[in-house]
């Protein structure tokens, strides 16, 4: 069959139309790019949220966001699974749970650690994206995190609350591989210990323009029965600055945690 050079023309216009329209429909496309090819994470970040906007938007009402803030089409659905705990260990989480937590780490001004920090949703991040180093700034606690790519963990790592992170890109996904830690943190809720065998590896997927999928797996050989995976999404705060955080200063919950771990009986969840 034999096609009119008019013909082909005009679908050679349509196939570049259609690839185009394809192109713009592409959230993907959107991504701000650094020089080196890589999605630019750089930007202030609230993790543990799924809603678009500024951080007043996204945070009306005390965090019960209204029916008309929009969400994400990337929002996890799914129920995240529970920490697999050997059998010991969970009943130092159940008794944790049972003393309503008053042994929380944070009460005590003490950093949150990893992969905690990543997705506490009450306070922003900010990400500083080079080609060598990415810095993930904290406004809780001052925290930061130095995430050199394409590095190695040093070989003589002291056991620290935030641990040691090294970096590297698998296409679009930021791979961050963390140890070094030592075991005076929770993990997520209340009493998720750990242990300083602690092995943390987070992926950092930035979507589209406000949404950076979040994955982090956790292993730990002391406490847990196999690894732990969770997934999240992490948020873009345009015009949102980081601002001073201090724990310290009239901490009236230190104060009161201690008196109540006096008598245990007036807090103690009933069995």
């Amino acid at each position: 069959m034999l096609f009119s050079a008019a013909f082909l023309a005009a679908l050679l216009i349509f196939s570049g139309a259609a690839v185009a329209q394809q192109k713009k429909d592409d959230p993907s496309a959107k991504i701000p790019r650094a020089e080196d090819g890589h999605p630019d994470m750089t930007g202030v970040w609230q993790g543990g949220s799924n809603r678009i906007g500024t951080w007043e938007e996204a945070n009306v009402d005390g965090g019960f966001v209204s029916g008309n803030v929009p969400m994400t089409p990337f929002a996890i659905k799914d129920k995240q699974p529970p920490p697999p705990y050997q059998d010991w260990a969970q009943k130092k989480v159940n008794e944790s749970y049972a003393r309503r937590g008053v042994d929380e780490p944070m009460v005590r001004c003490l950093p949150p650690g990893v992969p905690r920090t990543t997705l506490m949703g009450l306070f922003p991040m900010q990400i500083v994206q080079t080609p060598k180093m990415v810095v993930m700034l904290f406004e809780v606690f001052h925290e930061f995190r130095l995430i050199p790519i394409d590095a190695k963990h040093p070989d003589d790592l002291d056991p620290s609350y935030m641990g040691d992170s090294v970096g590297h890109w698998e296409g679009d996904t930021l791979v961050v591989d963390v140890t070094g830690f030592n075991d005076k943190t929770w993990l997520s809720g209340v009493g998720t210990i750990h242990s300083e065998k602690l092995h943390v590896v987070e992926k950092f997927t930035r979507v589209d323009m406000n949404t950076i999928l979040y994955e982090d797996t956790v292993e730990d050989p002391v406490v847990f029965t196999g690894p732990w995976t969770r997934h999240g999404t992490i948020m873009l705060r345009p015009g949102t600055r980081l601002q001073e955080y201090e724990c310290v200063e009239n901490n009236d919950d230190l104060v009161r945690y201690n008196e109540m771990l006096k008598d245990e009986s007036t807090f103690r969840r009933k069995p």
